[in-house]
Order: structure tokens, then C-alpha cells, then sequence
């Protein structure tokens, strides 16, 4: 069964999440264009992407598998955020912000994930 991903406040966020993440990293330093920064971009696309080719399949099997695909890439992003803050790109204040939103999307995915 194919569901609409555009309905879901899960992508909406996520896909929302995205367009912060590009915008601090533009402020990243331009030795971090094929390091850290272009991964952490990377994991972010990753989320909202993963929750629409989930939603494009047919089974709930798969769904959830891409969902958990999704999951994995909150993990690795706010590890990254984490990273970011180390190297001191990212101050303590946006680091907490970042975290905290990436932590909801998360609960989000496992929440819609509970009820499939």
C-alpha cells in the first residue's frame, strides 16, 4: 500500500530540518566541503528521503525498514552536530537546538513506526 509522504508531519519536519542544517554549514570552513560537511548534509537528505521511498513501497515490511533506515540517519546526524560543536563550527546554543530537533524527528519516525 503506497502512502502520500507529502501528508506527514514526519517529512515536512524532516525535510524543514534539511534546509537549517545547509544554511549553518554554509558557515562551516571551506576544508570541511568534502568532510564534515558534505556528510552531514548528506544524513540529513538521507532522513526525509528514506521516510518517502519507504512510503513508496508497497509492503509495511519495507516501509519500516526505510523508517529504520531514517532512524539511523537522526543517529548519525546529531553525532555529526556533536562533531560540529567540538571543532567549535557550531556554538553550544544552535548545537542544543539542532539536537533537540533531530531528537523529535526521531520520536516522530518511531512513533509512526509503532503504529504500522
Amino acid at each position: 500500500m503506497i502512502r502520500n509522504f507529502k501528508t506527514l508531519d514526519i517529512w515536512n519536519r524532516s525535510r524543514l530540518f534539511v534546509k537549517t542544517i545547509y544554511l549553518i554549514t554554509k558557515e562551516f570552513p571551506d576544508t570541511e566541503k568534502f568532510g564534515l560537511t558534505s556528510q552531514i548534509n548528506r544524513a540529513s537528505v538521507s532522513v526525509p528521503s528514506n521516510i518517502a521511498e519507504g512510503c513508496g513501497r508497497k509492503s509495511i515490511k519495507e516501509l519500516s525498514h526505510f523508517l529504520d533506515i531514517a532512524i539511523g540517519s537522526t543517529c548519525e546526524v546529531e553525532t555529526q552536530i556533536y562533531l560540529g560543536k567540538d571543532l567549535d563550527y557550531i556554538s553550544i546554543e544552535t548545537m542544543e537546538k539542532l539536537v533537540d530537533e533531530i531528537a523529535q524527528i526521531r520520536k516522530m519516525i518511531i512513533g509512526y513506526q509503532k503504529t504500522l
